[in-house]
C-alpha cells in the first residue's frame, strides 16, 4: 500500500512506509522503554529489542571489538611488523590511493612515529600504474627495504608480491581469490577461508586490529610505553564512512568514537581539511562522507596520488594547511570533470535503458579518477548496480558501485576468472575492472546476468522508503538529539526519513546556484525551516515555490543547525507530494 496514498510524488517516486510488523515492534519498544515513538521506529527498523536498547544507544568499543586473532595470519603479521621495528629495519608502506588506503597508511605511520621509527610511503599513480602493487614498484621498494606492508591492496597481487625480493605483509579487505600471494601474512576478512563474520571491515579497521595485536604482543614482551590506539580512531572512522562500509556492529562503534576523537581537532591534517571545507559544527558521518572524503580522494583521482595519505599523516600544521588547500583545489577540478562525465554517462545509460539489472556506460577519454563517482551517481538515480568505463586505446578502465544485497565484487572477479575481463576485483559494494574495448558489450551483458541472479533490478527505482509521520511541533532539538543516539547513520544504517503531512509553505527562496530554502507549517502555530539541495530548477522547486496556498506532504531527513551558539531543527527535503484532500 502506498504511504499517504502517494503512488507518484513530485519526483515520480512511490512512497513506501514501515511495515505492520515494524509498527508493532516500535509500539512495543515505546511501551517497554518510554522512548519517543520516532526513536522507537528507528530502533525497530534496526532490529533492536527493548533489552538491547541501552547497549545499542551507547556502543562501547570494549564490548564490540573483535579479538584480532579471529583473522587468519594476524599473529604472524603483527610479529613480523614488530620484529622490523625492534631491529630498525627499513619499512615501506604500499597504499591504495583512496581514503581507506590513505587512512591505513597514516595509521601505520602514526604508530611508527610514536615508536621512534619512520617508513617510506608509496602510493601508485591511478593512471600510470593502476590499482594495487605492480612489479616495477615492488621490485624497486624491495631493493631498498626489508619489509613492505601493503594496505588496502595486495590480496590478488601474486606476481608483484613475488617480485618484491623482501618480506611482504598484506592488510586488506578486498575479495580474495582461490590462492593467496606468497608472503609472510595476508590478513583479510574477505579471504575465501575466512568465515565472513568480519567481512564488513574496511582496510583501516584491519590495520587497526593489527596494531591492537602488535601492542598486545609488545606488552607480552615487556614493553610499557606504547602508542595510544584510541586516539587513532578518527582515521578508522573516516575510512569506514568514506569506503561505504556498513555502520553496524564494531563499525558503528569505530565511527561513533572516532567522531568524538576528531572533534578534538588534534590531527593537523583533518583540522586543516575541515577548515577549508568550511565545517562549522562538530563532525558527523555526513561530513566524513561528503566533505572530507571527496577532498582526500581528489589527490588520487586527478592529482598526485599520495597527497591524501600525506595530509592524514602530517604533524606540521603549515604542511597540513598547504596540503589541504591543494586537495581542496583538486576537488573543485574533480567536480567539473565529474559533471561532464555524469551528463554523458546518464544520457548513454538512458538510451540503453534504466530498467536492466546493470546500468552501464563507457566513453572515450573519460577520466579514470571520476568513473567511480559517476557510477555512484548512476546507482543512486536508478537503484541498480552501475559500471562506468573510461576508454583509452584498446582498453577500458572502469569502476562499479552496487546496491544493498548485491555482491558486485564477487561477480566482477568471476568475470575476470572467465576471461571476459583483463583484470577485476573489489568488494560487495564497489569494484574496479580493466576490459578490452571490443569485449565490453559481452562482459557487461554477462555481468548483468550474474547480478540479476542476486536480485539486481528487482527493487523499484522509484520507491522512497519512509519511517513514519511527524508534525512540525514534534520536531524538537531534544528529539533530534535522541534520534542521533541511534547513529551514526550511513551505509547499512540509513538515517530515518520522516514525512510532515499536509503542511503549507510560507516562505521560499533560491539560495546558491540551485538550492531551495523554505519554511513550512501546519497552520497551528508550529513551523520548521527546510532546504532542498539542487532542487530549485526541478519539479520540487517549481511546486514548493508556489505561494497559492496549496498544501503538501514533505519527506526528508531531520538535522540540527548551529548558529550563534543556538541550535535549531531543519528538514533536508528529499521529496514532496500534493496533500490529497479527498
Amino acid at each position: 500500500m502506498n504511504f499517504l496514498n502517494v503512488a507518484s510524488s513530485l519526483t515520480g517516486r512511490r512512497w513506501v512506509g514501515p511495515s505492520v510488523e515494524l509498527d508493532r515492534a516500535a509500539e512495543a519498544l515505546a511501551q517497554a522503554r518510554g522512548f519517543d515513538r520516532a526513536i522507537c521506529q528507528v530502533l525497530a527498523r534496526r532490529g533492536v529489542t527493548a533489552e538491547a536498547a541501552d547497549l545499542f544507544l551507547a556502543p562501547a568499543l570494549r564490548d564490540l571489538l573483535p579479538d584480532p586473532r579471529r583473522l587468519r595470519d594476524m599473529e604472524p603479521a603483527a610479529a613480523r611488523f614488530l620484529q622490523a621495528v625492534k631491529r630498525r629495519e627499513r619499512i615501506a608502506i604500499f597504499a591504495d590511493y583512496d581514503v581507506d588506503g590513505g587512512s591505513s597508511a597514516a595509521l601505520l605511520i602514526d604508530w611508527l612515529r610514536q615508536m621512534g621509527r619512520e617508513a617510506t610511503l608509496y602510493v601508485p599513480d591511478r593512471i600510470d600504474e593502476g590499482y594495487g602493487p605492480n612489479v616495477p614498484a615492488m621490485q624497486a621498494l624491495g631493493r631498498t627495504h626489508d619489509l613492505i606492508v601493503c594496505v588496502d591492496c595486495g590480496t590478488l597481487s601474486h606476481d608483484p608480491v613475488a617480485a618484491a625480493g623482501c618480506d611482504v605483509v598484506i592488510l586488506d579487505h578486498h575479495l580474495g581469490g582461490e590462492t593467496l600471494p606468497d608472503c609472510v601474512a595476508c590478513v583479510n576478512p574477505n579471504r575465501q577461508d575466512e568465515d565472513g563474520a568480519l567481512a564488513h571491515l574496511c582496510a583501516a579497521a584491519v590495520v587497526f586490529l593489527m596494531l591492537v595485536e602488535a601492542n598486545r604482543q609488545a606488552r607480552a614482551e615487556g614493553a610499557t610505553s606504547l602508542p595510544d590506539l584510541m586516539a587513532m580512531l578518527d582515521l578508522v572512522a573516516l575510512a569506514t564512512v568514506a569506503d561505504v562500509a556498513p555502520l553496524t556492529g564494531v563499525n558503528r562503534a569505530f565511527v561513533r568514537q572516532g567522531l568524538a576523537i576528531m572533534a578534538r581537532r588534534e590531527r593537523p591534517g583533518l583540522a586543516a581539511l575541515a577548515d577549508v571545507a568550511r565545517m562549522d559544527s562538530a563532525p558527523t558521518a555526513y561530513h566524513l562522507g561528503y566533505l572530507l572524503g571527496p577532498r582526500i580522494n581528489a589527490g588520487g583521482r586527478i592529482g598526485k596520488a599520495d597527497l591524501g595519505a600525506r595530509l592524514l599523516a602530517a604533524t606540521d600544521r603549515h604542511e597540513a594547511q598547504a596540503l589541504a588547500d591543494r586537495l581542496n583545489e583538486l576537488n573543485a577540478e574533480r567536480r567539473e570533470i565529474e559533471a561532464a562525465v555524469t551528463a554523458a554517462a546518464m544520457a548513454q545509460a538512458e538510451e540503453r535503458g534504466l530498467d536492466a539489472p546493470l546500468v552501464w556506460a563507457s566513453g572515450e577519454g573519460w577520466h579514470p579518477g571520476v568513473v567511480g563517482i559517476v557510477a555512484s551517481r548512476l546507482k543512486e538515480a536508478t537503484n541498480r548496480p552501475a559500471v562506468v568505463i573510461g576508454l583509452d586505446g584498446d582498453e577500458g578502465k572502469g569502476s562499479g558501485r552496487s546496491v544493498a544485497g548485491v555482491d558486485l565484487g564477487a561477480s566482477v572477479q568471476r568475470l575476470a576468472a572467465e576471461g571476459l575481463l583483463i583484470k577485476g576485483g573489489g568488494h560487495r559494494m564497489a569494484a574496479g575492472l580493466t576490459v578490452a574495448r571490443d569485449a565490453i558489450p559481452e562482459a557487461m551483458e554477462r555481468l548483468g546476468a550474474l547480478l540479476a541472479k542476486q536480485g539486481a533490478g528487482t527493487g523499484g527505482a522509484a520507491d522512497l522508503r519512509l519511517d513514519g509521520l511527524l508534525m512540525p511541533g514534534a520536531a524538537t532539538v531534544p528529539l533530534i538529539q535522541q534520534i542521533e543516539t541511534a547513529g551514526p547513520f550511513g551505509a547499512g544504517a540509513p538515517a530515518p526519513r520522516f514525512v510532515f503531512p499536509d503542511v503549507a509553505v510560507s516562505f521560499a527562496k533560491r539560495v546558491g546556484e540551485s538550492h531551495l530554502k523554505l519554511r513550512f507549517g501546519d497552520g497551528m502555530g508550529a513551523a520548521l525551516d527546510a532546504i532542498a539541495f539542487g532542487a530549485y530548477e526541478g519539479p520540487l522547486g517549481t511546486a514548493l515555490s508556489d505561494r497559492s496556498g496549496a498544501r503538501v506532504h514533505l519527506a526528508g531527513r531531520l538535522e540540527l543547525n548551529s548558529w550563534g551558539g543556538r541550535q535549531s531543527v531543519q528538514l533536508r527535503i528529499e521529496d514532496a507530494a500534493p496533500a490529497d484532500k479527498r
